[in-house]
């Protein structure tokens, strides 16, 4: 996987609660920027991976925010364009006892106007591997067409693709368009990433195990499903390797799947195998629950390298270690 890996997704501003509280009785709200691909970008440049964040922004001070934080985190972000027309996207969170909840404002958005001819603009030729999520081809018409060009059957690089449904997003749309879009896309990547609970929801309840999933999907040549807080299975090839998820404190889960996905793809870049892969996304997504931002600090490198080489009896009892 010679080359950058490039991550092509809208990123927003987002507001939350300070201190974390239910937004209607909130009285400050916190800064901070969100986007999924973004989120894989910087946690891919957190391991040395040279990544390049794809998108357009707004020319307002979000807008001007975002570029300046994604760059800081040691991505390149000369593929970025600014939109004089259209804002930046927004979201606010709101925290709930169960679950966060999150408002989006980004119809319209500058990243929402992205479209084909991004693959013409030279950002993507040098690519060793194009990273997408199910978000983008939700915002409209020409960022659907969009991921449909990154995944063409004659690309010169590999695409990894999270399906990262986002129901809101497809509110829309006649039942059943975003289970049938999210799977043709799926199907056509190398690399895809998928929950199973969210494969549940969107292709049926009958879909009880990774088996099935990696039934319904047979065509990626790696497909890594997500079993929550228990483990994550990859299926490569005819293979699959599993790998117990760690025991960590949850600040808040939003941003751990983007970790996974991030600590996933450098552990295969570092040519460790599957397990190491999987062992590295589970180290990194343990990064992004113990924040209630996005993006936040790498587990020290000392304690995440003997974890990659660790025996299954290690790694196992590493899962059971408190606070990790």
């Amino acid at each position: 996987m010679s080359g950058p890996v490039v991550c092509v997704g809208e990123t927003m501003a987002a507001l939350a609660p300070d201190p974390v509280t239910p937004l209607d009785t909130a009285d400050l709200l916190r800064i901070d920027i969100a986007g999924a691909e973004s989120n894989v970008a910087m946690y891919l440049a957190d391991h040395g991976v040279p990544a390049r964040w794809v998108s357009a922004l707004g020319a307002d001070p979000f807008g001007r925010r975002i570029r300046e934080r994604v760059a800081a985190s040691g991505v390149d972000v000369s593929g970025v364009r600014t939109d004089p027309e259209r804002p930046t996207g927004l979201l606010i969170k709101d925290p709930g006892r169960d679950a966060t909840r999150v408002h989006y404002y980004r119809r319209g958005s500058a990243a929402a106007a992205l479209g084909p001819e991004l693959l013409r603009d030279g950002g993507l030729s040098d690519a060793g591997l194009v990273h997408v999520t199910g978000i983008t081809p939700a915002l409209s018409a020409s960022c659907h067409a969009l991921v449909e060009a990154v995944l063409a059957p004659d690309r010169p690089y590999r695409v990894s693709f999270d399906v990262n449904h986002r129901p809101a997003l497809w509110s829309g749309t006649p039942a059943g368009t975003a289970a049938t879009t999210l799977r043709a896309l799926a199907g056509r990547a190398d690399i895809v990433f998928v929950g199973l609970d969210e494969a549940q929801a969107l292709w049926g309840a009958d879909l009880k195990d990774p088996e099935a999933v990696r039934a319904l999907l047979p065509g990626p040549g790696t497909l890594v499903v997500k079993d929550g807080s228990r483990s994550a299975t990859a299926f490569v090839g005819p293979e699959s390797y599993t790998v117990p998820a760690l025991t960590t404190d949850v600040a808040e889960p939003v941003g751990a799947g983007d970790a996974f996905a991030a600590g996933f793809l450098a552990g295969t870049r570092q040519g460790g195998g599957p397990v190491a892969a999987l062992r590295l996304g589970h180290l990194t997504a343990v990064s992004a629950l113990r924040v209630t931002a996005d993006h936040g600090p790498l587990l020290p490198a000392a304690r995440t390298a003997p974890l990659l080489a660790a025996t299954d009896e290690e790694w196992a009892t590493a899962v059971l270690a408190p606070g990790l």
